[in-house]
């Protein structure tokens, strides 16, 4: 009979594989678990609702302002326009 002597276990490079994934998702949870732990989240404001309209509104502001100069601009009569300063010039 051809009986081959076993060898010591931690000799199988197969085992370390098979041990060795669910050895470094154990891991990584412990390491999950510390950060959390170690900074937890801020909390929500309890007028979160309300603090989002308002970032919109601003926003939407924002976006609007080179159409609304160049509305302004296009309504202002000419005769309203102020006298041009006179420029200084380099001696």
């Amino acid at each position: 009979m051809n009986e081959e002597a076993a060898g010591a276990w931690w000799r199988y490079p197969l085992l370390w594989m098979v041990i060795g994934g669910p050895l470094a998702v154990v891991v990584a949870s412990f390491v999950t678990f510390w950060l959390a732990w170690r900074s937890p989240d801020a909390l929500v404001s309890e007028d979160y609702y309300r603090e989002g309209i308002e970032i919109n509104k601003t926003l939407a502001e924002k976006k609007m302002l080179p159409a609304l100069a160049g509305r302004n601009h296009a309504m202002t009569p000419a005769d309203d326009l102020p006298a041009p300063s006179p420029r200084k010039t380099a001696p």
